[in-house]
């Protein structure tokens, strides 16, 4: 099936659309839900896990059948790091399909208009070419430490496009890369590696340490897109995209560990001295999405990786350190 896109005419000029956001209260939920009020909208809707548990197919169903949603971003997910994963792996991909199975289903069943399904940029190869295209999808084994959310993933771009091609219906996907921002995960165990950065750099300001060390040499390269922008990227691919394939959504610029670890240094206003332990493992050498179908759209990032830290360092000062 070709790619549609309609880029003059918007699908979602009325602004009292009913809007169901799987998902509110995670880092990009948040961040969506933020968005689609800042852009007027005036319908959204959405439960937490508590009042609507979403591995729940009847639970599901009922919610559909009664709310009766126009459009559905499905941000809600089970994540965690690598030891996370490796420890209930069962968790980690049957969790996932069962909310991603339910949610899609009920949306068609119950006449949603439009669905956009997100996932990670875990979905690619381990060794994936550099920058990672679309294409990539499938051509080469995954990263074992995470391939089972990594499959729950895949399988659900092929559910929107199984759904799109059986019934013609609008379903698309979004493949987010490395993101941060406000509602962060910020635990100094199972962080990512920019929130741990900015903890770390913190704790060592106000305990008056001398020196901060980072595992390996700094030199790996990585891409980071604020969490604002990716918000504003999925109202655009909702508003603009109809396509059978998945759209990778980033910020096309590329960082060292070390230059990520000087800037985050410089934001928090730690001043004593960074180091590198260079016996530790570096991980991955590159790792950058190839977001120029994103750009040929006509989208691009807003939020430059600096204005990003410090917004974000400001959130973790008020939300994070006060509580």
């Amino acid at each position: 099936m070709a790619e549609s896109i309609s880029s003059d005419v918007s699908s979602m000029c009325d602004k009292s659309a009913k809007i169901y956001v799987a998902g509110h209260r995670g880092l990009v939920g948040s961040a969506i839900v933020r968005k689609l009020q800042e852009l007027g909208f005036t319908n959204l809707v959405l439960r937490t896990h508590a009042e609507l548990d979403l591995t729940r197919q009847a639970d599901v169903e009922s919610f559909f059948a009664q709310e009766k949603p126009v459009y559905v971003i499905l941000a809600a997910a089970k994540v965690g790091g690598i030891h996370a994963n490796n420890t209930y792996p069962a968790d980690f991909i049957g969790v996932n399909l069962q909310i991603q199975t339910n949610v899609i289903h009920s949306a068609y069943e119950h006449g949603v208009k439009k669905l956009l399904f997100l996932g990670s940029s875990c979905i690619y190869p381990k060794f994936a070419p550099q920058p990672i295209p679309e294409s990539a999808l499938l051509t080469a084994p995954l990263e074992p430490t995470n391939e089972w959310y990594a499959i729950a993933k895949i399988a659900g771009i092929k559910t929107c496009q199984a759904y799109r091609i059986q019934h013609g219906w609008d379903a698309i996907s979004g493949m987010p890369t490395n993101l941060y921002g406000q509602n962060d995960n910020f635990h100094p165990e199972n962080s990512h590696v920019l929130p741990a950065l900015m903890r770390r750099f913190h704790e060592a300001k106000v305990n008056g340490a001398e020196e901060v060390v980072v595992w390996g040499s700094g030199s790996p390269l990585r891409e980071f897109l604020h969490v604002d922008d990716l918000a504003d990227a999925c109202v655009f691919l909702l508003d603009r995209y109809s396509g059978l394939e998945h759209v990778n959504i980033g910020s096309g610029q590329e960082v060292t560990i070390k230059e990520l670890a000087e800037l985050v240094k410089e934001v928090v206003g730690f001043e004593g001295k960074l180091g590198w332990d260079c016996t530790k493992p570096d991980g991955t050498p590159r790792k950058l999405m190839d977001s120029s179908k994103l750009a040929s759209l006509g989208w691009t990032p807003k939020v430059s990786l600096r204005d990003g830290l410090l917004q974000t360092y400001d959130w973790y000062l008020k939300n994070v350190c006060n509580q």
